[in-house]
């Protein structure tokens, strides 16, 4: 088996998401766009879409890395409408769109046009996450959309096996297609609430960081496999599992935490770009399967769903936003004033991604008769330009609907005076219990590492005040800001002298990999907080 074409894949999808990020254009919209131009250059391999591999191998670390870095406290809060989307909607887009494309198209069969319906009814979880975090969306609607779109894919791929079952003749009735759906969903939790305990003791009494981070990285699979083979949801597994761990995540030691957030930063981005790049190569593939399908007439149909599939959004989203609203005193007293902006810009971030791809590459050729699945290559086709479609409209045009709606994003001032009151709140315990530990004979410390011991809890207390305070005429800094910078220029002095060792033979390697680490985690230390700060 020849690797080079998956490290090619790899290394140049990361180039580009670098690449991106130095300009206005999100990363997977451009990663989409380069991957449809190089789709047709020559010498490109030929890169297909494998349900059996996105679907357990690709899929569970991107809902474990969004799931963990999710609030459960604030999906909880916010459940009604993220059900109403991610089974709701789903549910209705299946049988919107669906019925649509059977009016639509002629001699396609019912059951074929549902299961068009299903494959392109989830919105993205990748895609909604990069989005909002580009363009700053007000922390409610975030909220909203990444919890949609951690449940909707498992709700989406249980009607597809639903309807799919129908379409192929294996003669599935409502009773028995409704009972399925409550058992995967069901089971798929059930599954998660089984392993999440076991798991989170296993990450706190692991004293090895390796074998905690190896653990980690195969947290997800283990869930989504788990499930599936009881035939529940895998995907409502991993969220399961992803969101007890990370809402326990402080009780894992700080070593583990530090590599577990590196390494899987590192998965995500590698995950996230190859899986953009892979839409757009799918271009020549989906084009050549259309066969008795004339081009112009495809791209009407095109055309026809990727408008239905936004409006039908749209006549979800607003009834099922005003609706509990009016019918019920205690939600209106506890939403009250819903600005008609926030459904608008969940209406319009309904991006699809590599799952609906995925889920459609796996349709069968042949239905259990015999014959060829109808329409088959057209499904795939209306897929691909929808994916594209929502991908590339809605992408690059939300950023400019938030700042024409001049939605109220986050405040960083405001966050900034949370956060430094919730330090000066845990600083203050810090220095009673110091206090009360100095004050034991056993812990009698020389009174320089007792003051240096109160410095550095004092730095830590002031340093985010001090974002708050007035910057320095001259370089626009905070006193904070300042005190890091001139640590850095320090602690480079002293690696500088290490290495200039090393090279003299005064010191081995080892001896200088062991001082350099030391200095690596001081200046980790200095700059933890600046990077943890709310950016403006």
């Amino acid at each position: 088996m020849d690797a080079l074409p998956l490290v090619a894949l790899v290394a140049a999808s990361a180039a580009i998401a670098g690449a991106a990020r130095r300009t206005p254009v999100p990363a997977p919209l451009m990663l989409v766009a380069v991957g449809l131009l190089a789709s047709y250059l020559p010498g490109i391999p030929t890169y297909t879409l494998d349900a059996h591999i996105v679907l357990p191998l690709l899929l569970p670390p991107l809902l474990y890395t969004a799931a963990v870095d999710s609030s459960y406290l604030d999906l909880r809060a916010n459940v009604r409408p993220i059900a109403l989307l991610s089974v709701g909607y789903v549910l209705f887009a299946t049988f919107a769109v669906g019925w649509l494309a059977y009016w639509l198209v002629p001699d396609l069969p019912l059951t074929a046009a549902l299961v068009l319906g299903a494959v392109i009814a989830p919105p993205d979880a990748v895609t909604a996450a990069a989005i909002a975090r580009r363009v700053g969306l007000p922390s409610r609607v975030t909220t909203i959309l990444q919890g949609e779109s951690l449940v909707n894919d498992a709700t989406a791929i249980t009607a597809y096996k639903v309807v799919l079952a129908a379409a192929v003749g294996e003669g599935v009735s409502w009773g028995a297609g409704i009972t399925e759906f409550l058992v995967a969903a069901v089971g798929g939790v059930g599954v998660g609430l089984v392993l999440m305990v076991p798991l989170h003791w296993l990450r706190t009494h692991l004293k090895e960081p390796l074998l905690q981070n190896t653990l980690s990285l195969l947290i997800p699979f283990v869930a989504y496999a788990a499930a599936e083979r009881v035939h529940a949801s895998g995907v409502l597994a991993v969220v399961v599992v992803a969101l007890y761990l990370g809402h326990r995540a402080w009780q894992v030691d700080f070593a583990t935490r530090l590599q577990e957030a590196a390494v899987w930063k590192m998965v995500a981005f590698i995950l996230e770009s190859a899986v953009f790049a892979l839409i757009g190569l799918q271009l020549p593939f989906v084009l050549k399967g259309l066969g008795a399908y004339a081009v112009a007439q495809a791209l009407w149909y095109a055309v026809a769903v990727f408008l239905a599939v936004v409006v039908v959004r749209f006549i979800w989203v607003y009834p099922s936003t005003y609706l509990p609203v009016l019918l019920s005193k205690r939600i209106r007293e506890r939403e009250p004033g819903i600005a008609w902006t926030s459904p608008l810009i969940v209406g319009w971030a309904g991006m699809r991604g590599v799952v609906s791809l995925a889920i459609a590459f796996s349709i069968p050729l042949v239905t259990t008769a015999g014959e060829d699945f109808p329409a088959r290559n057209l499904v795939l086709f209306l897929t691909f330009t929808t994916v594209i479609g929502t991908l590339v409209i809605q992408g690059l045009t939300l950023p400019l609907l938030v700042r024409i709606l001049k939605l109220p994003g986050r405040d960083p001032k405001v966050e900034t005076l949370a956060e430094a009151q919730a330090q000066s709140e845990a600083s203050a315990a810090a220095d009673a219990r110091l206090e009360e530990l100095l004050a034991d004979p056993r812990n009698r410390l020389p009174e320089p590492l007792a003051d240096r011991l109160r410095t550095v809890l004092e730095r830590r207390r002031n340093s985010v005040w001090e974002r708050l305070g007035a910057a320095n005429p001259l370089t626009g800094e905070s006193a904070d800001d300042t005190y890091r910078r001139l640590a850095r220029e320090m602690i480079d002095a002293e690696r500088t002298v290490f290495v200039r060792l090393r090279d003299e033979r005064r010191i081995d390697d080892e001896m200088l990999r062991n001082l350099l680490r030391r200095l690596d985690l001081e200046e980790a230390a200095a700059y933890r907080e600046e990077s943890e700060a709310p950016q403006g």
